[in-house]
């Protein structure tokens, strides 16, 4: 069954479209209910509401359909972010949407829903919002420079935008990119993306992440995309896996227990890992959903005020 938390905001008028949805697994957890309101009077949005409605992970179709036509029929509700069920509202409920951009269509996932001029508009921003984070994670020559490969450990929504997203890069593609997942046919979706896309970027999949990380050459990127250590406990990989000697290592999550985080922690020292968890990730997809939903553009000198926001709200 699912759950509403208010965001710590004023209700505001109370009538028209002021208010925007998060469907996860914990809402009320995450940290965007302290930065929403500070960030919605920056953007000029002060009346803005955020609710988050929780849903268990693999819900049934039904869940899902219930979801967005709730959200749909609400005249109060401008869109919603989607985190851990981007995959199954495509699967479920892709009928309802008058429209859906490229990257919905070609990764099968959702992650913003909007309604402009009376239609309902899907789109999958992962691809962008995660490019975004990883030019600030990675130097531009980062790959041609180690001779790195990349291990993305799932293949659910945010895996699959970040495989297409290396698989998209004009410049300094990974050599290879590998990638793990539990379930086959999430496997079988990268093989497709790639065929589809044309890269030249040999692409390999396995189940196991262990098996993976053993072959990675020094400099390689490691990516936790799975949600454990978040939305289950956990890590994809066994606690005596050693990473690749200077590796960059990137847990998307950034907060739960973080075992993959702690993990990579341990060796960092050791093999020269340069380690770091999701935060700049949620920045950067949060403004970018907020900017979708409400029709503000969200630039360079814009994020940077939001970031600051967030620096200040998290020393608060």
């Amino acid at each position: 069954m699912s759950t509403e938390i208010l965001s710590r905001h004023p209700a505001g008028a109370g009538t028209g479209p002021e208010i925007m949805r998060f469907l996860g697994v914990t809402t009320a957890q995450s940290s965007i209910h302290g930065l929403f309101p500070r960030w919605a009077r920056a953007l000029g949005l002060p009346a803005a509401r955020l609710i988050g409605q929780d849903l268990p992970l693999g819900s049934p179709p039904e869940v899902y359909r219930a979801a967005v036509a709730g959200l749909a029929a609400d005249p109060r509700t401008r869109g919603a972010l989607i985190t851990s069920h981007k995959t199954g509202v495509h699967a479920a409920a892709a009928d309802l949407f008058d429209e859906l951009d490229d990257h919905a269509t070609l990764c099968g996932e959702i992650s913003l829903i909007t309604k402009h001029d009376g239609r309902l508009r899907g789109a999958a921003r992962d691809v962008v919002t995660a490019g975004r984070a990883l030019r600030e994670l990675l130097a531009p020559d980062h790959f041609a420079r180690t001779g790195g490969h990349a291990l993305c450990l799932g293949a659910g929504g945010a895996g699959l935008a970040i495989a297409v997203m290396l698989l998209h890069r004009h410049t300094d593609r990974p050599g290879r990119l590998l990638v793990s997942d539990v379930l086959p046919e999430r496997l079988r979706k990268v093989h497709e993306l790639a065929q589809t896309l044309g890269t030249p970027v040999d692409v390999r999949c396995d189940p196991s992440g262990d098996g993976l990380l053993a072959g990675l050459p020094a400099g390689s990127l490691v990516i936790n995309a799975t949600g454990m250590g978040k939305d289950r406990p956990g890590s994809p990989l066994g606690d005596t896996a050693p990473f690749p000697r200077e590796a960059v290592v990137w847990e998307l999550n950034y907060r739960g227990p973080l075992t993959f985080l702690r993990q990579a922690g341990r060796q960092a020292a050791e093999r020269g890992l340069r380690v770091a968890d999701g935060w700049r990730y949620f920045l950067h997809g949060w403004a970018d959903h907020i900017g979708g939903v409400y029709g503000t553009s969200i630039g360079e000198e814009t994020f940077a005020r939001l970031d600051t926001i967030a620096h200040i709200s998290g020393e608060s």
